[in-house]
Protein backbone atom coordinates (compact mmCIF):
# COMPACT_ATOMS: atom_id res chain seq x y z
CA UNK A 1 0.00 0.00 0.00
CA UNK A 2 1.34 3.42 -1.04
CA UNK A 3 1.56 5.86 1.82
CA UNK A 4 -0.14 9.28 1.56
CA UNK A 5 3.25 10.93 2.11
CA UNK A 6 4.72 9.17 -0.92
CA UNK A 7 1.77 10.16 -3.09
CA UNK A 8 2.11 13.75 -1.90
CA UNK A 9 5.84 13.76 -2.65
CA UNK A 10 5.28 12.30 -6.11
CA UNK A 11 2.52 14.76 -6.97
CA UNK A 12 4.76 17.59 -5.76
CA UNK A 13 7.57 16.47 -8.06
CA UNK A 14 5.16 16.19 -10.98
CA UNK A 15 3.82 19.68 -10.25
CA UNK A 16 7.36 21.06 -10.07
CA UNK A 17 8.25 19.38 -13.38
CA UNK A 18 5.14 20.77 -15.04
CA UNK A 19 5.96 24.27 -13.75
CA UNK A 20 9.48 23.98 -15.17
CA UNK A 21 8.03 22.95 -18.54
CA UNK A 22 5.77 25.98 -18.43
CA UNK A 23 8.77 28.25 -17.68
CA UNK A 24 10.88 27.00 -20.61
CA UNK A 25 7.95 26.15 -22.87
CA UNK A 26 7.17 27.87 -26.20
CA UNK A 27 5.21 31.06 -26.62
CA UNK A 28 1.70 30.07 -27.73
CA UNK A 29 0.20 32.62 -30.11
CA UNK A 30 -2.93 31.23 -31.73
CA UNK A 31 -5.24 28.24 -31.72
CA UNK A 32 -6.50 27.29 -35.18
CA UNK A 33 -9.60 25.51 -36.30
CA UNK A 34 -9.35 23.08 -39.15
CA UNK A 35 -11.32 23.97 -42.33
CA UNK A 36 -13.78 21.11 -41.63
CA UNK A 37 -14.57 22.47 -38.18
CA UNK A 38 -14.83 25.98 -39.56
CA UNK A 39 -17.39 24.98 -42.15
CA UNK A 40 -19.48 23.14 -39.60
CA UNK A 41 -19.34 25.84 -36.95
CA UNK A 42 -19.33 28.83 -39.29
CA UNK A 43 -23.12 28.60 -39.55
CA UNK A 44 -23.32 29.29 -35.85
CA UNK A 45 -21.17 32.40 -36.18
CA UNK A 46 -18.03 30.84 -34.67
CA UNK A 47 -14.63 32.12 -35.71
CA UNK A 48 -12.15 29.91 -37.57
CA UNK A 49 -9.58 30.38 -34.84
CA UNK A 50 -8.65 32.67 -32.00
CA UNK A 51 -5.60 34.22 -30.47
CA UNK A 52 -4.41 32.48 -27.34
CA UNK A 53 -5.84 34.30 -24.33
CA UNK A 54 -3.08 34.60 -21.77
CA UNK A 55 -4.20 35.43 -18.26
CA UNK A 56 -3.16 38.61 -16.51
CA UNK A 57 0.04 37.34 -14.86
CA UNK A 58 1.30 35.60 -18.00
CA UNK A 59 0.32 38.53 -20.20
CA UNK A 60 2.22 41.16 -18.19
CA UNK A 61 5.32 39.05 -17.59
CA UNK A 62 5.42 38.08 -21.25
CA UNK A 63 5.26 41.75 -22.17
CA UNK A 64 8.24 42.51 -19.90
CA UNK A 65 10.29 39.71 -21.44
CA UNK A 66 9.28 40.88 -24.92
CA UNK A 67 10.54 44.40 -24.23
CA UNK A 68 13.77 42.95 -22.82
CA UNK A 69 14.24 40.93 -26.00
CA UNK A 70 13.60 44.01 -28.18
CA UNK A 71 16.13 46.06 -26.20
CA UNK A 72 18.67 43.27 -26.53
CA UNK A 73 18.15 43.17 -30.33
CA UNK A 74 18.49 46.95 -30.54
CA UNK A 75 21.68 46.94 -28.45
CA UNK A 76 23.09 44.08 -30.53
CA UNK A 77 22.69 45.94 -33.83
CA UNK A 78 23.93 49.22 -32.34
CA UNK A 79 26.80 47.61 -30.38
CA UNK A 80 29.62 48.92 -32.64
CA UNK A 81 28.47 52.52 -32.18
CA UNK A 82 27.77 51.96 -28.49
CA UNK A 83 31.23 50.48 -27.84
CA UNK A 84 32.91 53.38 -29.68
CA UNK A 85 30.94 55.87 -27.58
CA UNK A 86 31.79 54.10 -24.30
CA UNK A 87 35.46 53.88 -25.27
CA UNK A 88 35.70 57.59 -26.04
CA UNK A 89 34.03 58.43 -22.74
CA UNK A 90 36.46 56.21 -20.84
CA UNK A 91 33.88 53.74 -19.55
CA UNK A 92 35.71 50.63 -20.83
CA UNK A 93 37.99 50.02 -17.83
CA UNK A 94 37.94 47.68 -14.85
CA UNK A 95 36.77 50.35 -12.37
CA UNK A 96 33.74 51.09 -14.53
CA UNK A 97 32.98 47.57 -15.77
CA UNK A 98 32.68 45.96 -12.31
CA UNK A 99 29.63 47.98 -11.18
CA UNK A 100 28.11 47.64 -14.66
CA UNK A 101 28.43 43.86 -14.49
CA UNK A 102 26.74 43.94 -11.10
CA UNK A 103 23.82 45.88 -12.54
CA UNK A 104 23.59 43.49 -15.46
CA UNK A 105 23.61 40.52 -13.08
CA UNK A 106 20.80 42.06 -11.01
CA UNK A 107 18.75 42.64 -14.17
CA UNK A 108 19.26 39.02 -15.28
CA UNK A 109 18.12 37.77 -11.86
CA UNK A 110 15.01 39.95 -12.13
CA UNK A 111 14.28 38.63 -15.62
CA UNK A 112 14.67 35.07 -14.34
CA UNK A 113 12.09 35.85 -11.65
CA UNK A 114 9.76 37.30 -14.31
CA UNK A 115 10.17 34.10 -16.36
CA UNK A 116 9.25 32.02 -13.31
CA UNK A 117 6.14 34.14 -12.77
CA UNK A 118 5.20 33.67 -16.43
CA UNK A 119 5.57 29.92 -15.95
CA UNK A 120 3.24 30.13 -12.96
CA UNK A 121 0.67 31.98 -15.05
CA UNK A 122 0.87 29.33 -17.79
CA UNK A 123 0.57 26.56 -15.22
CA UNK A 124 -2.77 27.98 -14.13
CA UNK A 125 -4.09 28.15 -17.72
CA UNK A 126 -5.77 24.89 -18.77
CA UNK A 127 -5.53 25.85 -22.46
CA UNK A 128 -1.74 26.12 -22.28
CA UNK A 129 -1.40 22.87 -20.29
CA UNK A 130 -3.48 21.05 -22.92
CA UNK A 131 -1.20 22.42 -25.65
CA UNK A 132 1.92 21.31 -23.75
CA UNK A 133 0.57 17.78 -23.39
CA UNK A 134 -0.10 17.56 -27.15
CA UNK A 135 3.39 18.91 -27.94
CA UNK A 136 5.08 16.37 -25.66
CA UNK A 137 2.97 13.53 -27.02
CA UNK A 138 3.82 14.49 -30.62
CA UNK A 139 7.55 14.63 -29.85
CA UNK A 140 7.42 11.20 -28.23
CA UNK A 141 5.08 9.67 -30.84
CA UNK A 142 5.13 11.68 -34.11
CA UNK A 143 2.13 9.89 -35.59
CA UNK A 144 -0.11 11.56 -38.23
CA UNK A 145 -2.96 11.86 -35.72
CA UNK A 146 -0.73 13.61 -33.16
CA UNK A 147 0.71 15.94 -35.80
CA UNK A 148 -2.82 16.80 -36.88
CA UNK A 149 -3.63 17.85 -33.31
CA UNK A 150 -0.44 19.90 -33.03
CA UNK A 151 -1.20 21.61 -36.33
CA UNK A 152 -4.03 23.47 -34.60
CA UNK A 153 -1.52 25.50 -32.55
CA UNK A 154 0.74 28.36 -33.63
CA UNK A 155 3.81 28.60 -31.38
CA UNK A 156 7.56 29.21 -31.46
CA UNK A 157 8.84 27.21 -34.42
CA UNK A 158 12.07 26.22 -32.64
CA UNK A 159 9.95 23.83 -30.54
CA UNK A 160 8.25 22.29 -33.60
CA UNK A 161 9.07 18.56 -34.03
CA UNK A 162 11.16 17.56 -37.03
CA UNK A 163 9.22 16.45 -40.13
CA UNK A 164 11.99 15.75 -42.65
CA UNK A 165 15.79 15.76 -42.80
CA UNK A 166 18.13 15.63 -45.79
CA UNK A 167 19.82 12.61 -44.16
CA UNK A 168 16.71 10.55 -44.94
CA UNK A 169 17.62 10.53 -48.64
CA UNK A 170 21.32 11.54 -48.76
CA UNK A 171 24.58 10.16 -47.46
CA UNK A 172 25.80 12.51 -44.70
CA UNK A 173 29.44 11.87 -45.68
CA UNK A 174 28.86 13.18 -49.21
CA UNK A 175 27.17 16.51 -48.47
CA UNK A 176 28.60 17.92 -45.26
CA UNK A 177 30.05 20.88 -47.19
CA UNK A 178 26.69 21.71 -48.76
CA UNK A 179 25.34 21.45 -52.28
CA UNK A 180 27.45 22.61 -55.23
CA UNK A 181 27.36 26.18 -56.53
CA UNK A 182 28.82 27.79 -59.63
CA UNK A 183 32.04 29.55 -58.62
CA UNK A 184 33.77 32.45 -60.41
CA UNK A 185 36.65 31.16 -62.51
CA UNK A 186 39.98 31.96 -60.80
CA UNK A 187 42.58 33.93 -62.76
CA UNK A 188 45.59 31.86 -63.72
CA UNK A 189 48.79 33.04 -62.03
CA UNK A 190 52.24 31.67 -61.39
CA UNK A 191 53.09 30.30 -57.93
CA UNK A 192 55.16 33.35 -56.93
CA UNK A 193 52.61 35.80 -58.35
CA UNK A 194 49.80 33.96 -56.57
CA UNK A 195 51.49 34.23 -53.14
CA UNK A 196 52.33 37.91 -53.68
CA UNK A 197 48.82 38.65 -54.89
CA UNK A 198 47.31 36.90 -51.83
CA UNK A 199 49.43 39.00 -49.46
CA UNK A 200 48.56 42.25 -51.25
CA UNK A 201 44.83 41.51 -51.32
CA UNK A 202 44.62 40.22 -47.72
CA UNK A 203 43.25 43.55 -46.35
CA UNK A 204 40.60 43.55 -49.08
CA UNK A 205 39.60 39.98 -48.14
CA UNK A 206 39.28 40.93 -44.47
CA UNK A 207 37.20 44.05 -45.19
CA UNK A 208 34.99 42.11 -47.62
CA UNK A 209 34.36 39.44 -45.01
CA UNK A 210 33.42 42.03 -42.38
CA UNK A 211 31.11 43.88 -44.80
CA UNK A 212 29.37 40.69 -45.97
CA UNK A 213 28.81 39.37 -42.45
CA UNK A 214 27.68 42.69 -40.95
CA UNK A 215 25.60 45.27 -42.80
CA UNK A 216 26.05 43.75 -46.28
CA UNK A 217 24.01 40.65 -45.61
CA UNK A 218 21.33 42.66 -43.80
CA UNK A 219 21.09 45.16 -46.67
CA UNK A 220 20.68 42.33 -49.15
CA UNK A 221 18.18 40.38 -47.01
CA UNK A 222 16.44 42.89 -44.71
CA UNK A 223 13.85 40.25 -43.85
CA UNK A 224 16.48 38.50 -41.72
CA UNK A 225 16.70 41.47 -39.33
CA UNK A 226 14.96 40.60 -36.06
CA UNK A 227 13.51 44.07 -35.52
CA UNK A 228 11.77 43.98 -38.91
CA UNK A 229 10.37 40.52 -38.19
CA UNK A 230 9.11 41.75 -34.83
CA UNK A 231 7.35 44.68 -36.50
CA UNK A 232 5.78 42.35 -39.10
CA UNK A 233 4.76 39.68 -36.59
CA UNK A 234 1.02 40.53 -36.45
CA UNK A 235 0.84 40.46 -40.26
CA UNK A 236 2.75 37.18 -40.42
CA UNK A 237 0.52 35.56 -37.80
CA UNK A 238 -2.57 36.65 -39.70
CA UNK A 239 -1.17 35.31 -42.98
CA UNK A 240 -0.25 31.99 -41.43
CA UNK A 241 -3.69 31.65 -39.84
CA UNK A 242 -5.26 32.22 -43.27
CA UNK A 243 -3.11 29.52 -44.89
CA UNK A 244 -3.94 26.97 -42.20
CA UNK A 245 -7.61 27.77 -41.60
CA UNK A 246 -8.78 28.60 -45.11
CA UNK A 247 -6.48 26.42 -47.23
CA UNK A 248 -5.76 23.57 -44.78
CA UNK A 249 -2.05 24.37 -44.94
CA UNK A 250 0.44 21.98 -43.36
CA UNK A 251 3.42 23.51 -41.58
CA UNK A 252 6.59 21.40 -41.60
CA UNK A 253 10.13 21.66 -40.24
CA UNK A 254 12.92 20.50 -42.55
CA UNK A 255 16.62 20.20 -41.69
CA UNK A 256 19.08 21.04 -44.47
CA UNK A 257 22.58 19.57 -44.86
CA UNK A 258 24.11 22.58 -43.05
CA UNK A 259 21.91 21.97 -39.99
CA UNK A 260 19.59 24.92 -40.64
CA UNK A 261 15.92 24.37 -39.86
CA UNK A 262 13.64 25.46 -42.72
CA UNK A 263 10.08 26.63 -42.05
CA UNK A 264 7.70 25.47 -44.80
CA UNK A 265 3.98 25.57 -45.59
CA UNK A 266 2.31 23.04 -47.91
CA UNK A 267 -1.21 23.31 -49.36
CA UNK A 268 -2.30 19.98 -50.87
CA UNK A 269 -4.97 20.18 -53.58
CA UNK A 270 -4.67 16.69 -54.99
CA UNK A 271 -7.91 14.78 -55.34
CA UNK A 272 -8.36 11.09 -56.05
CA UNK A 273 -8.87 10.38 -59.74
CA UNK A 274 -8.39 14.01 -60.84
CA UNK A 275 -5.49 15.95 -62.35
CA UNK A 276 -6.30 18.97 -60.18
CA UNK A 277 -3.44 19.77 -57.84
CA UNK A 278 -1.06 17.20 -59.35
CA UNK A 279 1.34 20.00 -60.29
CA UNK A 280 3.28 21.42 -57.34
CA UNK A 281 4.40 25.06 -57.39
CA UNK A 282 7.40 25.68 -55.11
CA UNK A 283 7.59 29.39 -54.24
CA UNK A 284 10.82 31.30 -53.58
CA UNK A 285 10.30 34.63 -51.81
CA UNK A 286 12.03 37.99 -52.13
CA UNK A 287 14.59 39.56 -49.79
CA UNK A 288 11.92 40.78 -47.37
CA UNK A 289 9.28 38.20 -48.26
CA UNK A 290 7.78 35.46 -46.10
CA UNK A 291 5.55 32.64 -47.27
CA UNK A 292 2.85 33.88 -44.88
CA UNK A 293 2.29 37.05 -46.92
CA UNK A 294 4.41 36.53 -50.05
CA UNK A 295 4.20 35.19 -53.58
CA UNK A 296 2.74 31.88 -52.38
CA UNK A 297 -0.68 33.54 -52.51
CA UNK A 298 -0.51 33.95 -56.32
CA UNK A 299 -0.70 30.24 -57.32
CA UNK A 300 -3.03 29.60 -54.37
CA UNK A 301 -5.54 32.01 -55.92
CA UNK A 302 -5.38 30.22 -59.27
CA UNK A 303 -8.66 28.35 -58.85
CA UNK A 304 -7.29 25.23 -57.16
CA UNK A 305 -5.17 24.17 -60.15
CA UNK A 306 -1.96 23.81 -58.17
CA UNK A 307 -0.69 22.38 -54.95
CA UNK A 308 1.68 24.93 -53.41
CA UNK A 309 4.79 24.67 -51.22
CA UNK A 310 6.24 27.82 -49.66
CA UNK A 311 9.36 28.17 -47.53
CA UNK A 312 11.20 30.90 -45.65
CA UNK A 313 14.81 31.87 -46.29
CA UNK A 314 17.35 30.90 -43.59
CA UNK A 315 16.98 33.48 -40.83
CA UNK A 316 13.43 34.41 -41.90
CA UNK A 317 10.41 33.56 -39.74
CA UNK A 318 10.89 30.15 -38.17
CA UNK A 319 13.90 29.24 -40.34
CA UNK A 320 17.32 29.32 -38.69
CA UNK A 321 20.70 30.37 -40.09
CA UNK A 322 21.72 33.31 -42.27
CA UNK A 323 20.78 33.80 -45.94
CA UNK A 324 24.14 33.47 -47.68
CA UNK A 325 24.08 31.83 -51.15
CA UNK A 326 25.36 28.47 -49.90
CA UNK A 327 22.74 28.30 -47.14
CA UNK A 328 20.05 29.39 -49.60
CA UNK A 329 20.93 26.59 -52.02
CA UNK A 330 21.08 24.05 -49.17
CA UNK A 331 17.58 25.11 -48.10
CA UNK A 332 16.23 24.89 -51.65
CA UNK A 333 17.70 21.41 -51.99
CA UNK A 334 16.00 20.01 -48.90
CA UNK A 335 12.69 21.62 -49.93
CA UNK A 336 12.82 19.79 -53.28
CA UNK A 337 13.83 16.52 -51.61
CA UNK A 338 10.92 16.93 -49.19
CA UNK A 339 8.50 17.52 -52.08
CA UNK A 340 9.67 14.37 -53.88
CA UNK A 341 10.26 11.89 -51.06
CA UNK A 342 7.78 12.98 -48.39
CA UNK A 343 4.97 14.71 -50.28
CA UNK A 344 5.08 12.23 -53.18
CA UNK A 345 5.38 14.55 -56.21
CA UNK A 346 7.25 13.56 -59.35
CA UNK A 347 10.13 15.88 -60.24
CA UNK A 348 8.50 16.44 -63.66
CA UNK A 349 5.35 17.74 -61.92
CA UNK A 350 7.19 20.52 -60.07
CA UNK A 351 7.13 24.17 -61.18
CA UNK A 352 9.47 26.70 -59.56
CA UNK A 353 8.01 30.19 -59.08
CA UNK A 354 10.19 32.98 -57.72
CA UNK A 355 9.87 36.68 -57.03
CA UNK A 356 12.80 39.11 -57.04
CA UNK A 357 15.88 37.76 -55.24
CA UNK A 358 14.18 34.37 -55.02
CA UNK A 359 15.35 33.96 -58.61
CA UNK A 360 18.72 32.79 -57.25
CA UNK A 361 17.39 29.69 -55.49
CA UNK A 362 14.89 29.11 -58.32
CA UNK A 363 17.59 29.16 -61.01
CA UNK A 364 19.81 26.97 -58.81
CA UNK A 365 16.95 24.47 -58.50
CA UNK A 366 16.38 24.07 -62.24
CA UNK A 367 20.14 23.93 -62.85
CA UNK A 368 20.56 21.15 -60.27
CA UNK A 369 17.30 19.33 -61.07
CA UNK A 370 16.96 19.69 -64.87
CA UNK A 371 13.90 17.40 -64.95
CA UNK A 372 11.81 20.12 -63.24
CA UNK A 373 8.80 20.94 -65.40
CA UNK A 374 9.31 24.72 -65.75
CA UNK A 375 10.36 27.95 -64.03
CA UNK A 376 8.59 31.31 -63.66
CA UNK A 377 10.71 34.30 -62.58
CA UNK A 378 8.83 37.44 -61.55
CA UNK A 379 10.69 40.77 -61.21
CA UNK A 380 14.04 39.02 -61.11
CA UNK A 381 17.49 39.99 -62.42
CA UNK A 382 20.50 38.49 -64.16
CA UNK A 383 23.28 39.33 -61.69
CA UNK A 384 23.52 41.07 -58.33
CA UNK A 385 26.71 43.00 -59.07
CA UNK A 386 25.24 45.83 -61.24
CA UNK A 387 22.52 46.42 -58.63
CA UNK A 388 25.07 46.46 -55.79
CA UNK A 389 27.26 48.96 -57.65
CA UNK A 390 24.21 51.20 -58.10
CA UNK A 391 23.68 51.73 -54.36
CA UNK A 392 27.32 51.93 -53.24
CA UNK A 393 29.82 54.81 -53.74
CA UNK A 394 31.76 54.60 -57.00
CA UNK A 395 35.05 54.74 -55.07
CA UNK A 396 34.10 51.41 -53.46
CA UNK A 397 33.76 49.65 -56.83
CA UNK A 398 36.70 47.17 -56.49
CA UNK A 399 35.66 46.31 -52.92
CA UNK A 400 32.02 45.81 -53.93
CA UNK A 401 33.03 43.57 -56.83
CA UNK A 402 35.20 41.41 -54.59
CA UNK A 403 32.57 41.19 -51.83
CA UNK A 404 29.75 40.23 -54.18
CA UNK A 405 31.75 37.63 -56.08
CA UNK A 406 33.19 36.04 -52.93
CA UNK A 407 30.22 36.09 -50.55
CA UNK A 408 27.01 37.13 -52.34
CA UNK A 409 27.39 35.85 -55.89
CA UNK A 410 23.75 35.74 -56.99
CA UNK A 411 24.46 34.74 -60.59
CA UNK A 412 20.90 34.01 -61.74
CA UNK A 413 21.55 34.17 -65.49
CA UNK A 414 24.59 31.90 -65.32
CA UNK A 415 22.55 29.25 -63.49
CA UNK A 416 19.47 29.63 -65.70
CA UNK A 417 21.52 28.98 -68.86
CA UNK A 418 22.22 25.46 -67.55
CA UNK A 419 18.48 24.64 -67.73
CA UNK A 420 16.91 23.24 -70.89
CA UNK A 421 13.24 23.47 -69.92
CA UNK A 422 10.46 26.08 -70.36
CA UNK A 423 11.10 29.53 -68.87
CA UNK A 424 8.79 32.49 -68.31
CA UNK A 425 10.08 35.90 -67.23
CA UNK A 426 7.68 38.52 -65.85
CA UNK A 427 8.93 42.10 -66.06
CA UNK A 428 7.46 44.94 -63.99
CA UNK A 429 7.40 47.94 -66.34
CA UNK A 430 7.47 50.40 -63.40
CA UNK A 431 10.04 48.47 -61.38
CA UNK A 432 12.10 50.77 -59.15
CA UNK A 433 14.24 48.13 -57.40
CA UNK A 434 16.05 46.09 -60.06
CA UNK A 435 16.76 49.05 -62.35
CA UNK A 436 20.14 50.75 -62.52
CA UNK A 437 18.72 54.07 -63.72
CA UNK A 438 15.90 56.21 -62.33
CA UNK A 439 12.56 55.46 -64.04
CA UNK A 440 14.32 53.90 -67.02
CA UNK A 441 12.68 50.74 -68.29
CA UNK A 442 15.76 49.92 -70.37
CA UNK A 443 17.89 49.68 -67.22
CA UNK A 444 15.68 46.91 -65.80
CA UNK A 445 17.99 43.95 -65.20
CA UNK A 446 15.20 41.63 -66.30
CA UNK A 447 16.01 42.81 -69.82
CA UNK A 448 19.56 41.51 -69.47
CA UNK A 449 18.26 38.20 -68.13
CA UNK A 450 16.07 37.78 -71.22
CA UNK A 451 18.82 38.77 -73.66
CA UNK A 452 21.37 36.40 -72.10
CA UNK A 453 18.85 33.54 -72.20
CA UNK A 454 17.88 34.13 -75.85
CA UNK A 455 21.48 34.66 -76.95
CA UNK A 456 22.47 31.35 -75.38
CA UNK A 457 19.54 29.32 -76.68
CA UNK A 458 19.26 30.88 -80.16
CA UNK A 459 22.69 32.36 -81.04
CA UNK A 460 22.06 32.38 -84.82
CA UNK A 461 18.85 34.37 -84.36
CA UNK A 462 20.18 36.74 -81.70
CA UNK A 463 22.79 38.39 -83.87
CA UNK A 464 23.38 42.14 -83.62
CA UNK A 465 20.22 42.72 -85.64
CA UNK A 466 18.17 40.37 -83.46
CA UNK A 467 19.44 41.99 -80.26
CA UNK A 468 18.61 45.44 -81.66
CA UNK A 469 14.94 44.64 -82.40
CA UNK A 470 14.48 42.87 -79.05
CA UNK A 471 15.90 45.92 -77.26
CA UNK A 472 13.46 48.06 -79.21
CA UNK A 473 10.61 45.82 -78.03
CA UNK A 474 11.93 45.93 -74.45
CA UNK A 475 11.77 49.73 -74.58
CA UNK A 476 7.98 49.52 -74.80
CA UNK A 477 6.36 50.53 -71.52
CA UNK A 478 2.76 49.55 -72.32
CA UNK A 479 0.85 47.00 -74.48
CA UNK A 480 0.11 49.53 -77.21
CA UNK A 481 3.80 50.27 -77.76
CA UNK A 482 4.59 46.55 -77.67
CA UNK A 483 1.97 45.80 -80.32
CA UNK A 484 3.25 48.68 -82.44
CA UNK A 485 6.82 47.32 -82.47
CA UNK A 486 5.59 43.79 -83.11
CA UNK A 487 3.34 44.72 -85.99
CA UNK A 488 5.96 47.14 -87.38
CA UNK A 489 8.20 44.17 -88.21
CA UNK A 490 5.20 42.19 -89.55
CA UNK A 491 5.87 39.17 -87.35
CA UNK A 492 4.04 36.09 -88.65
CA UNK A 493 3.44 33.85 -85.62
CA UNK A 494 2.42 30.81 -87.71
CA UNK A 495 5.56 31.05 -89.82
CA UNK A 496 7.74 31.31 -86.70
CA UNK A 497 6.10 28.22 -85.21
CA UNK A 498 6.61 26.27 -88.44
CA UNK A 499 10.30 27.20 -88.62
CA UNK A 500 10.93 26.20 -85.01
CA UNK A 501 9.01 22.92 -85.39
CA UNK A 502 10.91 22.03 -88.54
CA UNK A 503 14.17 22.39 -86.63
CA UNK A 504 12.93 19.93 -83.98
CA UNK A 505 11.09 17.31 -86.09
CA UNK A 506 11.15 14.08 -84.11
CA UNK A 507 13.61 14.37 -81.22
CA UNK A 508 14.62 16.69 -78.42
CA UNK A 509 17.44 19.01 -79.45
CA UNK A 510 19.43 20.56 -76.63
CA UNK A 511 20.16 24.27 -76.53
CA UNK A 512 21.88 26.14 -78.06
CA UNK A 513 20.02 25.70 -81.35
CA UNK A 514 21.46 26.58 -84.76
CA UNK A 515 18.07 27.60 -86.15
CA UNK A 516 18.33 30.81 -88.19
CA UNK A 517 21.78 29.99 -89.53
CA UNK A 518 20.72 30.14 -93.23
CA UNK A 519 18.06 32.82 -92.86
CA UNK A 520 17.81 36.40 -94.08
CA UNK A 521 17.80 39.31 -91.63
CA UNK A 522 14.02 39.80 -91.90
CA UNK A 523 13.39 36.21 -90.79
CA UNK A 524 15.81 36.56 -87.89
CA UNK A 525 14.11 39.75 -86.74
CA UNK A 526 10.69 38.05 -86.78
CA UNK A 527 11.94 35.04 -84.83
CA UNK A 528 13.77 37.25 -82.32
CA UNK A 529 10.63 39.26 -81.54
CA UNK A 530 8.46 36.14 -81.51
CA UNK A 531 10.72 34.39 -78.98
CA UNK A 532 11.09 37.52 -76.82
CA UNK A 533 7.31 37.79 -76.48
CA UNK A 534 6.99 34.10 -75.63
CA UNK A 535 9.73 34.14 -73.00
CA UNK A 536 8.72 37.41 -71.32
CA UNK A 537 5.43 38.99 -70.24
CA UNK A 538 5.09 42.57 -69.08
CA UNK A 539 3.08 43.60 -66.03
CA UNK A 540 2.40 47.32 -65.63
CA UNK A 541 3.18 47.88 -61.96
CA UNK A 542 5.97 48.43 -59.44
CA UNK A 543 8.34 45.88 -57.92
CA UNK A 544 6.49 45.07 -54.69
CA UNK A 545 2.91 44.81 -56.00
CA UNK A 546 1.63 41.23 -55.51
CA UNK A 547 1.22 39.38 -58.79
CA UNK A 548 -2.48 38.68 -59.49
CA UNK A 549 -3.45 35.09 -60.24
CA UNK A 550 -4.56 36.21 -63.72
CA UNK A 551 -0.92 37.09 -64.53
CA UNK A 552 0.45 33.71 -63.43
CA UNK A 553 0.88 31.50 -66.49
CA UNK A 554 2.75 28.34 -67.36
CA UNK A 555 5.75 29.04 -69.61
CA UNK A 556 5.50 28.58 -73.35
CA UNK A 557 6.77 25.33 -74.79
CA UNK A 558 7.16 24.21 -78.40
CA UNK A 559 5.22 21.07 -79.28
CA UNK A 560 6.68 19.07 -82.14
CA UNK A 561 3.28 18.25 -83.61
CA UNK A 562 1.49 21.54 -83.13
CA UNK A 563 1.86 24.95 -81.55
CA UNK A 564 1.05 24.58 -77.89
CA UNK A 565 1.13 27.93 -76.11
CA UNK A 566 0.67 27.04 -72.48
Amino acid sequence: MVSPGFRSSRSGRMAGWMWLRCIVGPHLQRIHRSPDQSRLEGRAGRRQGWNYQARSLEKHTDSILGWASALWSLSYYSSPLLLCYLYRKGYICSSKLVPVSQYVGAVLVCLLGVACLRGWGRWNNSEYLHFLSILEETKNKPTPSNKKKLKCYDFDFSYWPLDFSWTEVSNPKLSTAGVSLLKPEPKLRGAADSVLHSVRTLPCHIISFLIAHSFGRRMLYPGSVGLLQRAMRPMLLQGQARLIEEFDGQRNKLVACDGNEIDTMFVDRRKDGERTGRTLVICCEGNAGFYEVGCMNTPLSHGGDYSVLGWNHPGFGGSTGVPFPQNEANAMDVVIQFAIHKLGFEITDIVIYAWSIGGFTASWAVMSYPEIQSIVLDASFDDLLPLALKVMPNSWRPLVQHTVRQYMNLNNAEQLLKYQGPVLLIRRTKDEIITTGPEDIMSNRGNDLLLKLLQFRYPKIMTDEGVRVVRQWLGSSNPIEEASVYSGYEVDDDWCVTVLQSYQPDREVLFPWSVGEDMDSDGRRQLALFLARKYMRNFETTHCTPLPASEFHSPWRLNRRMADWM
